[in-house]
């Protein structure tokens, strides 16, 4: 069944975009990632205009995070103290993403970049998740048991001036440090339209020091206020929402981020981090190769 994006004019066929969302979503209840990082580049492989497309996916991981923050808030497992200075932070990335945002798109240049962008990001988080995955399995397949890893902030973070006490996370360390990572996270949001999970998850534990108890819902905390900010500044601004599109991507996310979870109970975390890895890097190689493919006839005419 076609339906028209009337922000993107195109007709798509909404099918697709309900299983893409379903797919993503899937992979969000699997992997405990918000899925936007994987929702843009799929939409652009598909044919949805980067910008449409960026600004499209910030709305839907705004609806996807709804229910999971609920869902960490009935479990102690947000740290609303350091929760507000990473949103304060990602507020301001959003305002900067947007203004970059429009001198791109000014320039005529913001596909380009988006593109490229996703293809650096996806390239060296696949590559990372993959060597890590990897050693985990060698390690599990040897018997050798994981080393419990002691629980500090980066000397970087020490080093910072107004330290501050954030309670439920047990953390005496300087507010300027979650404001920066809330900072970049919004800028990243804004110009590629991800809740940036799958960046703030890892900087909270291994930068931070904060314990993995409060991580994901306070980053879920996060992603939910910034993601809907930048929404707000795409509509606003860029006026690349298209909120048909948001919507068949977020009935499939609902229903596929519930069966991903179950599954995910049920599978080794280490060979499901391994697949999560293979995909991401398959999706940057598709996005190099629409870069870097010089197709036979660049201009087409066709007469009567």
């Amino acid at each position: 069944m076609d339906i028209y994006l009337p922000i993107a004019n195109l007709s798509v066929n909404a099918l697709v975009i309900v299983m893409l969302g379903l797919g993503v979503g899937l992979l969000s209840g699997m992997f405990g990632v918000g899925g936007g990082f994987l929702t843009t580049p799929l939409l652009i492989v598909y044919g949805i205009p980067p910008t449409v497309a960026a600004a499209s996916a910030a709305s839907q991981v705004t609806g996807a995070s709804v229910s999971g923050v609920f869902a960490q808030f009935r479990r102690n497992g947000v740290d609303t103290h350091m929760g507000a200075v990473l949103i304060a932070g990602g507020i301001l990335g959003s305002g900067v993403g947007a203004i970059l945002f429009r001198l791109l798109q000014a320039s005529g240049q913001i596909d380009t970049v988006i593109a490229v962008l996703y293809v650096l990001l996806l390239g060296s988080i696949g590559w990372l998740m993959l060597s890590e995955s990897l050693g985990a399995i060698r390690a599990a397949r040897g018997g050798e048991a994981a080393r419990p890893r002691r629980r500090r902030h980066h000397p970087m973070v020490a080093a910072l001036p107004f330290r501050w006490r954030f309670y439920r996370s047990g953390l005496y360390i300087s507010p300027l440090a979650p404001l920066m990572l809330g900072f970049v996270s919004g800028v990243m949001t804004m110009l590629l339209g991800i809740g940036g999970g799958f960046v703030l998850i890892p900087a909270m534990i291994y930068l931070l020091g904060m314990p993995t108890s409060v991580v994901v819902g306070t980053s879920l905390f996060q992603i939910l206020f910034v993601s809907a900010a930048a929404t707000m500044t795409h509509a606003l601004t860029t006026k690349a929402v298209d909120i048909v599109l948001a919507v068949l991507l977020l009935l499939g996310s609902v229903v596929g981020a519930q069966v991903g979870t179950r599954f995910a109970s049920r599978a080794r975390p280490e060979y499901l981090r391994l697949a999560l890895a293979i995909m991401v890097l398959l999706v940057a190689l598709r996005m190099l190769l629409g870069l870097a493919w010089r197709p036979d006839e660049i201009y087409t005419v066709q007469l009567g």
